[in-house]
């Protein structure tokens, strides 16, 4: 994938080598040289010095082929110019933006970006393994109002379907790995002992998941 990071900062060089080490072709932007040479001489990536949202830097960056673009600076409106440029003059299939203040975050959402509210984000991560120690939370959605958890079925949902295990709106089993294979159930599907759930469930809902899960 033909990625672009605007924004060096702690967020900005962490993605940009996690994606960089996984083959991916990362370019970063910054205006800054410092911040790009703490990428490091091994960093896999490209580099370009510039203003994120300026149309010439983001050309050199490779704009026009990129399928993804991530906005990670300090500043909010950067981060949104940026991200609407790339989504809407450049049309990049897939565009993320870091916000500070959570409160813009519907507005932007509005517009069509995906927006990741680093404040409401951890927050809520915090909240999740503090409270619900037994649910491994292995990804989140929009600000953290949907998750991504996985779980070993329970001795109390052996034999069990998952319909039981639904709800709409709140709570649905996506996948289940059974011996090492996944497959994607139906309402009659029956929990198996050793089966590993993995479920979407609404923040909200948590605690009715612990409670059906025993």
């Amino acid at each position: 994938m033909k990625v672009i990071i605007m924004g060096c900062g702690r967020v900005g060089r962490q993605v940009s080598r996690m994606m960089a080490d996984e083959g991916h072709e990362v370019t970063v932007v910054d205006k800054n040289e410092e911040p790009l040479a703490r990428l490091g001489l091994d960093f896999k990536g490209h580099k370009v010095k510039g203003i994120g949202f300026d149309r010439d830097v983001l050309l050199a960056a490779g704009i026009e082929t990129a399928e993804a673009f991530a906005a990670t600076s300090s500043s909010d409106n950067v981060n949104i110019i940026a991200a609407r440029i790339a989504h809407n003059i450049f049309r990049v299939p897939r565009v993320v933006a870091r916000l500070y203040d959570p409160r813009h975050a519907e507005i932007y959402r509005r517009l069509g970006l995906i927006t990741i509210a680093s404040t409401v984000w951890g927050a809520e991560r915090i909240r999740e393994l503090i409270t619900y120690a037994d649910l491994d939370t292995t990804l989140t959605f929009g600000g953290g109002e949907v998750s991504l958890v996985t779980v070993e079925t329970p001795p109390t949902l052996v034999g069990r379907f998952v319909r039981q295990l639904n709800l709409p709106g709140e709570i649905s089993v996506i996948t289940i790995t059974r011996d090492g294979a996944a497959l994607i159930p139906t309402s009659g599907t029956e929990f198996q002992a050793g089966d590993v759930i993995h479920l979407a469930v609404l923040a909200t809902a948590m605690e009715r998941l612990q409670a059906l899960l025993g």
